[in-house]
């Protein structure tokens, strides 16, 4: 246990005496410290015991306060007065005993025949003490952490061992964020909690930790892998000394554990890449290819699949795909990782976290048996993601926005402005230009402009009409309604616009 004031006290050859602050009695010491200084807060780094004579101490009541007030601001653990014949001061000032008091802070007083180095002594000795007792328990925990790894219990075993140990709750996640098990807390509770710190930590792989302040207690979050990130490790207030030296262990301990499952789990991910291969050829029937799903254990009778440029290292990424998608249909073909999901998985959140910045074609969702028509358009989107710098849904493909997009940005900007620009001119505050916006997306509906814009029908009638004027286009003519969409819709490429929550984004025609 940590030496404390009580300890101290405790000493028989210090022939300490209590004078004030017997409710301190607890504080922790970490070190001893001599000084006649008496606005020592600065010099203090916390939990220090301060031995004075008093020579420089005035009788003045306001001066004690002031020394016990800086005591105070510098975490003193406690006050040692040297007291008695041949010193400053013959007994502790009743002044100081009394502020000592009501401050909490413990004041001792020494004899004249104990040295203040004496007392250094005593202190340094019960913290090396301590430290050889925490050294010596922290080597037999860590014996029995090794052990229980290397037993068949594995991942459990370990755990429970390390909450036997320390009494700091823990769960496991794979990269994923599933949980892999937990001990001395509620694993799928504790996983939730420290969900967005996961995320943050996360996008850093092996070389970043985070940590929360909860309900709950301190939540610390540590990577796990050797070469790549294969999983999480989450500590509930483990704020113990012991547990402060043993997370590394656990952390190297746990890390091989999810590399040896990583292993074991490449005979599964080989038969689930032939499950792949079957379900891409030409003649499989939609009874084999929904078998096949049954079999590989994806949760859909509607499917797409994913193609993703894997530069590299393809194998790897295609193990954490795998991990990361329920099946686990995933294979390397040709410098790609090819994919089949389910139509309802956030296939885009997957990409950012394990395949980030890597280019990849997200297919149409069909029936299992048209998955190879799927990954051939997920195939044909590559260039144009690897040309955007995200990846592309066929749901885009044809989209107008996704065509501009692959313009020059200067080329756009110089067309809408052309376009735009005396409505820019004319009307600074943007009024005439968000109102055509609406217009246009409404199909020219006179009555549903008005309701959006919460404006009288004649004033959005009066506004077009002025775009009208300003730009030379007619509202009548199809050709005019285009190129001012166009123009709309080039000048919002990459900027989300405020308004796309709200209303259906449509080619506009005669309303």
């Amino acid at each position: 246990m940590p030496l404390t004031v009580r300890d101290l006290l405790a000493i028989p050859s210090l022939r300490l005496t209590l004078v004030a602050g017997s409710t301190g009695l607890g504080r922790v010491i970490e070190a001893a410290h001599a000084t006649e200084n008496t606005r020592p807060a600065s010099w203090l780094e916390g939990s220090e015991v301060v031995m004075t004579s008093g020579l420089l101490l005035s009788a003045d009541e306001s001066d004690y306060t002031a020394y016990v007030e800086e005591l105070s601001a510098g975490k003193a653990a406690a006050l040692i007065v040297g007291v008695g014949p041949g010193l400053p001061l013959q007994t502790v000032p009743p002044a100081l005993s009394h502020h000592a008091e009501q401050a909490g802070m413990p004041v001792l007083a020494a004899p004249p025949s104990v040295a203040f180095a004496s007392i250094t002594k005593a202190v340094f000795a019960a913290r090396a003490a301590e430290e050889r007792r925490l050294l010596e328990k922290t080597l037999r925990t860590q014996r029995r952490l090794s052990s229980a790894a290397a037993s068949n219990d594995g991942l459990t075993g370990l755990l429970s061992s390390w909450f036997q140990a320390v009494h700091s709750g823990v769960a496991v996640c794979d990269a994923s964020g599933r949980l892999l098990g937990s001990a001395g807390t509620d694993g799928q509770g504790l996983l939730t909690d420290a969900a967005p710190v996961i995320e943050t930590v996360a996008l850093h792989g092996l070389r970043g930790s985070g940590g929360a302040d909860l309900p709950c207690g301190r939540l610390v979050v540590q990577p796990l892998g050797t070469t790549r990130l294969r999983g999480f490790l989450i500590l509930l207030n483990a704020d113990s000394q012991e547990a402060r030296l043993l997370i590394s262990v656990l952390v190297s301990l746990l890390s091989v554990e999810l590399e040896r499952r990583h292993l074991a789990d490449e005979p599964q991910r080989r038969r689930r890449a032939t499950l792949l291969a079957r379900l891409f050829q030409s003649d499989i029937t939609a009874e084999q290819a929904r078998g096949l799903l049954q079999t590989a254990g994806v949760p859909s009778s509607t499917i797409r699949a994913v193609a993703v440029l894997a530069a590299g290292e393809p194998v790897e990424l295609a193990a954490d795909l795998a991990l990361a998608v329920p099946g686990g249909l995933a294979r390397v073909t040709g410098g790609r990782v090819e994919m089949v999901v389910s139509e309802d998985l956030d296939t885009s959140a997957v990409l950012r976290r394990f395949a980030p910045g890597r280019p990849a074609g997200i297919g149409p969702a069909v029936a299992p048996q048209h998955a190879g028509l799927s990954m051939r358009q997920a195939i044909a989107l590559l260039s144009s993601s690897a040309e955007l710098g995200r990846p592309v849904s066929a749901s885009e493909a044809g989209s107008v926005r996704l065509l501009l997009s692959l313009g020059s940005p200067a080329t756009l900007a110089a067309f809408a402005d052309t376009v735009l620009a005396p409505l820019d001119a004319a009307d600074p505050g943007g009024e005439l230009i968000e109102t055509l916006r609406v217009w246009l997306e409404t199909n020219g509906s006179w009555a549903e402009t008005s309701s959006l814009l919460g404006l009288h029908r004649h004033t959005v009638q009066n506004r077009i009409e002025k775009v009208a004027r300003l730009t030379g286009r007619q509202q009548d003519r199809a050709e005019d309604r285009v190129d001012l969409w166009l123009a709309l819709t080039a000048r919002a490429v990459g900027t989300p616009l405020p308004h796309q929550q709200r209303y259906k984004n449509t080619i506009p025609t005669q309303g």
